[in-house]
């Protein structure tokens, strides 16, 4: 099943040197999610070849501009390109009003519907379950409320054992039943058990979306073990009186953060428009969690 990420944005305040804004796609078995929506998300999709009307889900992490100011633009074009299915936006409780005041005073009506859930910056909370997909948020600790996303497959059930199976002459319709853990019987009573006949399922993957915070470990609970951590890192260390006054993490602290909670990859992001070249952010947090990326804009990880 496809599990994956693709970068639209990984500067911070400020757009610069080709960079965009926070924004992401999450893939999972091709249903599309968008974390975050700085402004020009919308050209970033167009970039990327991300049709805007796939996406189902929508998750914001908090109410600064850089995360959120281009959202109420992609609503419009959704609706102005005829989407008729629902689209769901999970974020703030205010982004609600921002929407509605968006939408009335343009005097717009969506040929869509809109289903908006709040998020709780103050506690962790599954906020969604499909058929592919679940999602917890999680408080951050940012200068105004903000909240981290974890996202995990969901649990598939076992593969048939064909190689074992077939021989045995199992009726089809039997195996739906083996893969939920009931045992076949043949005519003679003989009994096959289901672990036997099946092939264990792959362990799901995770995925956490780290936005805005100061560097503490009261988030850590949430992430701990993931596959794969997306992790703002706005300064480097010399930064770091500038990184606690703004509420913010630097390079190292970041890496430090994928250590303490045994992340398996770090993706850091969120760079401060004072820094052109990013190697310095690669090298600083590589010195700490060696398996670290860049959020560079256009590079899809596979979560693994």
């Amino acid at each position: 099943m496809r599990f994956e990420v693709t970068i639209l944005g990984s500067n911070s305040a400020t757009p610069l040197y080709g960079r965009n804004q926070t924004a992401q796609v999450l893939n999972c078995n091709d249903v599309l999610s968008l974390i975050d929506c700085g402004e020009g998300t919308q050209l970033q999709l167009q970039r990327f070849s991300f049709k805007a009307n796939r996406i189902k889900y929508i998750f914001i992490s908090h109410l600064h501009g850089d995360h959120y100011l281009g959202l109420v633009g992609l609503i419009s074009s959704m609706h102005l390109n005829g989407r008729k299915e629902d689209l769901y936006v999970f974020g703030p409780a205010g982004l609600k009003e921002i929407i509605d005041l968006q939408l009335r005073y343009s005097e717009t009506s969506l040929r869509y519907k809109l289903i908006f859930y709040p998020t709780n910056p103050t506690l962790s909370e599954q906020i969604l379950e499909d058929n592919n997909l679940e999602v917890i948020s999680f408080p951050l600790s940012h200068r105004i409320p903000c909240t981290g996303f974890l996202f995990k497959e969901r649990q598939r059930l076992p593969r048939i054992n064909k190689d074992v199976v077939e021989p045995l002459a199992i009726p089809n319709a039997y195996y739906s039943l083996l893969k939920k853990g009931i045992d076949y019987i043949d005519a003679t009573g003989k009994v096959y058990k289901a672990d036997q006949l099946t092939i264990p399922a792959d362990a799901p993957r995770s995925y956490a979306f780290c936005s805005d915070t100061i560097c503490t470990d009261s988030y850590w609970q949430y992430i701990a073990d993931v596959d794969m951590l997306y992790h703002e890192a706005t300064f480097l260390q010399d930064m770091v009186l500038r990184a606690t006054e703004t509420f913010h993490t630097t390079a190292l602290q970041a890496a430090q953060t994928a250590l303490n909670v045994g992340a398996k990859k770090l993706i850091i992001g969120h760079f401060s428009a004072r820094y052109k070249d990013l190697l310095p952010m690669l090298q600083e947090s590589k010195s700490v969690f060696d398996n670290t990326e860049l959020a560079i804009e256009g590079k899809t990880f596979e979560i693994q």
